[in-house]
């Protein structure tokens, strides 16, 4: 088992091809890239590689992010070393292991809250003040339009209104602050 901080993505990728470690600990945030990238990056030239992410971040789309791309297991820095160590030994066995209250939030939102590509768009530019017309004006899009994601976005999120949506979108990093 080899150890030490990867600067960026291809020294990641260099120290995975001359390691071939049995399991990666990884971080989401790397200069230059992120964990999602590293994960794809990796498991598309090692398929079987197995990778945990080992952060800090809570967020629900991270973690969605993270498990699509690829990751065994998602664990936060704070985790007790015994959890960590568990979560460890699960995926060097083969399985995914995702802590149980973070598996029970996810399921719980069930996907329903998964906004489209178009959808976070209008969202990133109501986080930055823009009004209806603004957004249709620098999306090439109608107003009507722009009312139809808003209200797709509030029902989504299951929030009050635009603003709502916006911090709901926040916490569980869909929109970057």
């Amino acid at each position: 088992m080899s150890g030490g901080y990867w600067a960026d993505l291809p020294a990641a990728l260099n120290q995975f091809r001359a390691h071939r470690p049995d399991v990666t600990l990884m971080d989401l945030r790397l200069p230059g890239a992120n964990g999602t990238d590293a994960i794809v990056a990796i498991r598309g030239e090692f398929p079987q590689a197995r990778i945990i992410i080992l952060t800090t971040s809570e967020a629900d789309a991270e973690i969605q992010r993270a498990l699509r791309a690829g990751a065994a297991g998602y664990v936060l820095k704070s985790a007790p070393r015994n959890e960590l160590l568990a979560v460890i030994r699960s995926v060097h066995a083969g399985n995914r292991c995702v802590p149980s209250d973070m598996a029970a939030r996810l399921a719980e939102r069930g996907g329903h809250d998964a906004l489209t590509q178009r959808e976070v768009e209008v969202l990133r530019l109501i986080q930055d003040g823009a009004k209806n017309k603004e957004i249709a004006a620098q999306l090439n899009i109608s107003e009507a339009t722009v009312n139809f994601h808003i209200k797709n976005i509030v029902s989504r999120l299951q929030a009050n209104d635009r603003t709502h949506a916006v911090t709901i979108a926040i916490r569980r990093g869909i929109l970057q602050v």
